[in-house]
């Protein structure tokens, strides 16, 4: 598969090594300088001068230490909500439910679906999408069946108000994300592009706020670059960093959107399906000390740090598990969620937060321990400031078995609660 992924990549490096001549900076063209970013609006106080830095500090057109070691800096993103507004998953999923493109289960049974779903689900599922002539689910124009999808995956319940999903490790799996993957079973990789590509042109097309019917509800409808990541992207590439994006929707769904990010297939990593016979399987391939098939560790918390460490710096087994040393780590990374804070931390260099109002990303970022922490509103829609502070000292940590825990820094001691500092108008 990676050998694949290394042809893609050439290909693609090919398409839009014309496209990047043509949209190189000007401050390019500074004396001795690393290539200089160009998006200033959006930026919030110093983090432009401090992304700047970054870049002339480590990139290995200055004179840093990535260039006297003879090797490139990396630099990881998010993908959802980091480098697009709205999320690739999701809209790659509305296309799928009204397109009726989700297989039946095998044998009607929704419990291959995931080893997560709970018997109320399963049940639950069967009953709105009633066995029938046919592959695949009539999501089109069935809206009960439609209905129940689109609920169990986005909030984990039944229509009914039942718990969709239980027995999984917080820290390394999201079931309902994982779901969306296992729900691309008996699919082609080609035919899950062709899906996602077929949402992505509708959802850039449509109009910033646009909403779209799924079954009977109205859900969100369009996804927009952040320009500002795009410039970011293509600096650090300019600049010889090697510049990889990590993220819990399906693998083959973030491989076509990160392309228009100037980012190639092979350097993309997202929850990866086991395939058999050249289609995908209910199953997922698995990191560290996790085999493929055990769909315990997908790219979601602590499992982002696994998967980076396996796919970025070639560690294996149970060593993919932990952090690093400093020099086999990213210089930079950028998310938007809990779900990505245990690469964020990982990052030696700078570490780029959108503000979600996410609970423990926010204490660990406003609280800044090394000073390396830079946060700044969303590009596009940003949220207000938060009533109230971030209760880290209490709740605001989630554990492997889902028990809410203070947040604690490296050395054990307790974040003291933040208040939201940076944030829209």
């Amino acid at each position: 598969m990676r050998s694949a992924r290394r042809w893609q990549a050439a290909a693609f490096a090919l398409a839009i090594a014309g496209s990047a001549f043509a949209a190189a900076p000007a401050a390019q063209a500074r004396t001795g300088a690393c290539p200089g970013l160009t998006v200033t609006q959006g930026w919030y106080g110093q983090n432009m001068a401090r992304l700047q830095e970054l870049v002339d500090t480590y990139g290995t057109c200055g004179g840093g230490p990535a260039r006297a070691k003879g090797h490139k800096p990396v630099a990881v993103f998010d993908w959802d909500n980091t480098v697009v507004k709205n999320d690739v998953g999701d809209a790659t999923m509305y296309w799928m439910l009204r397109h009726s493109r989700i297989r039946r289960p095998q044998h009607g049974d929704w419990h291959t679906t995931s080893r997560y779903l709970t018997g109320q689900a399963a049940t639950a599922l069967a009953t709105a999408c009633p066995a029938a002539h046919g592959t695949t689910l009539p999501t089109a124009t069935d809206t009960r069946c439609a209905d129940e999808i689109r609920t169990v995956y986005g909030d984990g319940k039944t229509t009914g108000g039942a718990t969709a999903f239980a027995g999984w490790d917080r820290r390394t799996i999201e079931p309902r994300y994982a779901w969306l993957a296992q729900l691309m079973s008996g699919w082609r990789t080609a035919d899950v592009r062709s899906f996602a590509r077929a949402a992505r042109a509708e959802n850039l097309a449509a109009p910033i706020g646009t909403e779209q019917r799924v079954g009977t509800a109205q859900v969100t409808g369009w996804v927009r670059y952040y320009d500002q990541q795009r410039d970011l992207i293509r600096t650090l590439h300019k600049a010889g960093f090697d510049v990889w994006i990590t993220s819990a929707s399906p693998e083959p769904v973030v491989d076509v959107w990160a392309g228009g990010a100037g980012v190639a297939p092979d350097h993309t990593i997202g929850i990866r399906p086991v395939t058999a016979h050249g289609r995908l399987t209910p199953h997922l391939k698995g990191c560290g000390t996790v085999a493929d098939g055990e769909d315990a560790m997908i790219t979601y918390v602590d499992g982002k740090r696994c998967w980076i460490n396996q796919e970025v710096f070639g560690v294996r087994g149970a060593a993919a598990e932990r952090v690093r040393p400093a020099a086999r780590r990213q210089v930079f990374a950028a998310g938007d969620s809990d779900t990505d804070v245990s690469f964020l931390r990982d990052a030696t260099g700078l570490r780029l937060v959108l503000n979600r109002n996410k609970n423990e990303l926010m204490c660990r970022a406003y609280d800044n321990g090394d000073g390396r922490w830079i946060v700044n509103p969303m590009f596009i829609q940003p949220k207000g400031r938060k009533s109230g502070a971030y209760p880290c000292a209490s709740t605001a940590y989630t554990d492997r078995d889902g028990t809410a825990a203070p947040v604690r820094r490296a050395d054990g001691s307790v974040v003291p609660d933040q208040m939201d500092t940076v944030y829209g108008g």
